[in-house]
């Protein structure tokens, strides 16, 4: 059980990594952007403060050409960011279109450990529709089979509720007939018709159950005094 449960706590940060790297992807474009415009106006500013150039309106025939040389180089920078943007879309699209096939996978083949066991449980059941013995030895044979499949259910998670003779609980029993008793001071499990299990700490099924309750005392009349008589 506690590797079930580590395993279902891995299988759960793996699914928040996944999440935070889809996240990660989608706003890859706009930092990567936003970023590339900051380099390039910074780049800018840096030249003409080297240089000892006015910024602003007055500019002058050299500093046009300056201005026309920052441009060609902001848009050789975007054009490169663009590139890269495309390329990181296409990846993403990639790694989406992995993802999503992996959990279909995942969920189409989820029940192979199980049916590998229950494939045992029935070889054994074929062996024994073929031997040849007494009815007591048939019955036997049943009942190991049962045990057997009974062990491989709880492999897997899948539990028997306990029923008879325990306190009805709606949440896991339903109660289809029942019966007064006196040796019971609160509704109780008289009887199980069909088990229930549950599945980790999911009810797959309820036990379908005949429930006692406390027997109810007719309510005593008081009889009518006779009147007395000289």
């Amino acid at each position: 059980m506690e590797n079930e449960k580590l395993a279902g706590h891995e299988t759960a940060a793996e699914s928040e990594e996944d999440n935070e790297r889809e996240y990660e992807l989608e706003n890859m474009e706009t930092e990567d952007l936003d970023e590339a415009m900051r380099e390039a106006l910074e780049a800018v500013e840096r030249r003409q403060e080297a240089a000892g150039e006015p910024r602003g309106p007055g500019m002058g025939e050299a500093d046009t050409e300056d201005v026309g040389g920052d441009l060609a180089v902001l848009q050789a920078e975007l054009a490169e960011l663009r590139d890269r943007s495309v390329r990181t879309l296409a990846d993403f699209d990639n790694y989406r279109k992995r993802v999503a096939r992996e959990r279909r996978e995942e969920t189409r083949y989820a029940t192979t450990d199980l049916a590998q066991d229950i494939l045992a449980v029935l070889d054994n059941l074929e062996r024994a529709l073929d031997s040849e013995g007494s009815v007591e030895d048939l019955k036997q044979g049943v009942d190991l089979i049962c045990k057997q499949l009974q062990r491989t259910l709880g492999r897997h998670g899948i539990q028997r509720v306990t029923a008879l003779g325990e306190p009805f609980d709606p949440s896991v029993h339903e109660a289809v007939m029942r019966v007064e008793d006196a040796d019971v001071n609160e509704p109780t499990v008289h009887d199980e018709l069909q088990s229930g299990y549950t599945l980790h700490d999911r009810l797959l099924r309820p036990s379908m159950v005949k429930v006692a309750v406390p027997a109810v005392e007719p309510p005593q009349v008081d009889q009518p005094e006779e009147p007395e008589t000289d």
